[in-house]
């Protein structure tokens, strides 16, 4: 949880939260997302709020954008 709080404080770029059941959750922006006591919440564009358990997540990656550039 401390690395998803690092990429949300620290210069923020985009980026993904893959789980152990194969779901990936896409964070465009800070207000995306929030990290509290053994819970991740990610908001998706369509509002859906999606409370993830931070012993499934097995990968944190940066988002790229399609010109190659973060």
């Amino acid at each position: 949880m401390q690395r998803i709080k690092d990429l949300i404080t620290g210069g923020f770029e985009p980026f993904i939260i893959r789980m152990s059941d194969g779901k990936s959750y896409n964070v465009p922006h800070p207000e995306f997302v929030a990290v509290g006591e053994g819970v991740v919440v990610v908001i998706e564009s369509n509002d859906r709020v999606n409370t993830l358990d931070p012993r499934h997540i097995t990968a944190i990656e940066k988002k790229f954008s399609a010109e190659g550039g973060a």
